[in-house]
């Protein structure tokens, strides 16, 4: 089934000051949940971003200051999902650090809400790339769709007639 933009929403899962830069190819994991961000806006999909323990790790990062439309802080691992997503908006499309702790966490119960979640490969991070891998394994086995920020980009648009597709197609640098 193809991923709908009418249907989505884009969570950020605690992209912060201080955590990024602990984590294996950070910076390609900010870039690839930027690309995913500034297209989620141009095509009218919520974003939304959540801060593990803020006042420790810091904001979400500068490059993506401004982005989410809601920013939610946290203690619990796993992303409140009644706070988070809007009604009529099932489709979770889900990017950020650690894959393995809080991005898991948060699939695995998005996944008992019955909601449909799509873990988006190239834009979450771990530490150690083992961490990473096996967050993508167990998170495939439970039942989310594991995809590339690519895929997102173009099923969201699912035309080159779209209006906002060169705007997108600007954003796969």
């Amino acid at each position: 089934m193809l991923m709908n933009a009418g249907s989505a929403v884009l969570l950020l899962v605690d992209l912060q000051e201080r955590l990024v830069p602990a984590m294996h190819d950070g910076e390609r994991v900010v870039a690839r949940a930027a690309r995913l961000a500034e297209a989620a806006t141009l095509l009218e999909v919520p974003v939304l971003a959540t801060e593990q323990v803020p006042e420790k790790l810091g904001p979400t990062v500068e490059r993506l200051a401004g982005l989410p439309h809601l920013v939610m802080p946290k203690t619990r691992f796993a992303a409140d999902d009644d706070v988070l997503f809007p009604p009529g908006r099932g489709e979770i499309v889900v990017a950020g650090v650690e894959a393995h702790v809080c991005v898991l966490q948060t699939v695995l119960e998005l996944l008992a809400d019955d909601r449909r979640v799509v873990l988006v490969a190239d834009a979450v991070g771990s530490r150690f790339v083992e961490d990473e891998q096996l967050a993508l394994q167990r998170a495939r086995a439970a039942g989310a769709e594991i995809v590339t920020s690519e895929m997102v980009l173009f099923e969201w648009l699912r035309d080159a007639a779209h209006p906002r597709f060169r705007e997108v197609q600007r954003l796969l640098k």
